[in-house]
């Protein structure tokens, strides 16, 4: 797994120094409260994040989501976000906690938040709907920018393609917007065979055919922290907020849209402080 992992990595590095992927330019390590100041001004500034597993027995998850609450408001305090979404695994096969990480945790956020199930979350839409108010398969527009989220899993935490009937009546709602954006906690592309994703051409041949679709973020593997391409399509990866496994560190992703649409994002490393994999679209 680790070697695999090492090979996606090391070739997609090669490929955006070859200038096969769009620009991508670095930032020099910055605080966790001194995080870069947007360049321009802003139409929308957000922060994403993944796998949590709140429950998971031998790991410190009340800590590791108070932390994160945490630095996310810090990151608001310091230049402020619209909202925050977190993509997937909230909980560790314990859908009965999703009431307390909710009350105890994301309700102390200081902006809005906007989550989406993953494979961990072994939960059905009227449960989802009951803690969150919302469908886990739902559409939003903010400030002129459309998001579409929407379910790869189910109760018994089978690894899905997304129901695409779903993703096209909303992509299709959103063809007046220069900009927008897909969330899915598991990606439906296989890069590299045996990896823990979903194939489904369907879903690709759908997130392609709409070129106002940016790009797609993703939760699930928590050892990843920066950019897969599909044809010039960037699947973005953040980390993880706990569990028991992935990169060192814990962090998030900031995602900002420029009053002209240009798309910035950075990838924070939330417990050591560098930020990481700026790329502008």
């Amino acid at each position: 797994m680790s070697n695999r992992r090492f090979f996606i990595k090391s070739t997609l590095a090669g490929l955006v120094l070859a200038g096969i992927s769009p620009a991508v330019s670095a930032l020099t390590p910055a605080d966790q409260n001194g995080l870069p100041a947007p360049g321009k001004k802003l139409k929308l500034r957000f922060a994403i994040a993944s796998d949590g597993h709140y429950g998971q027995p031998g790991t410190e998850f009340k800590k590791d989501h108070s932390n994160m609450v945490k630095w996310l408001n810090e990151a608001h305090d310091s230049n402020p976000l619209n909202f925050v979404i977190i993509n997937g695994d909230l909980v560790h096969d314990r859908p009965d906690l999703l009431p307390e990480l909710k009350r105890d945790y994301y309700d102390h956020l200081k902006v809005p938040f906007y989550a989406i199930p993953g494979n961990h979350d072994h939960t059905d839409t009227a449960t989802w709907k009951s803690v969150f108010g919302y469908e886990d398969n739902f559409s939003m527009e903010k400030n002129g920018v459309g998001f579409v989220l929407a379910n790869t899993s189910d109760t018994k935490g089978k690894y899905l393609a997304p129901d695409n009937g779903f993703l096209k009546k909303e992509l299709d709602k959103f063809t007046g917007l220069k900009t927008v954006f897909v969330v899915l906690h598991i990606p439906p592309h296989l890069w590299v065979p045996e990896n823990p994703f979903v194939d489904s051409p369907e879903t690709m041949g759908l997130l392609h055919s709409y070129p106002n679709v940016k790009a797609v973020f993703h939760g699930h593997d928590h050892s990843l922290d920066a950019v897969f391409y599909t044809n010039k399509l960037p699947h973005f990866f953040d980390s993880h907020i706990g569990g028991s496994w992935g990169t060192s560190y814990r962090g998030y992703r900031i995602v900002e849209v420029d009053e002209n649409d240009l798309v910035t994002t950075y990838q924070v490393n939330a417990s050591k402080n560098p930020v990481l994999s700026e790329t502008t679209l």
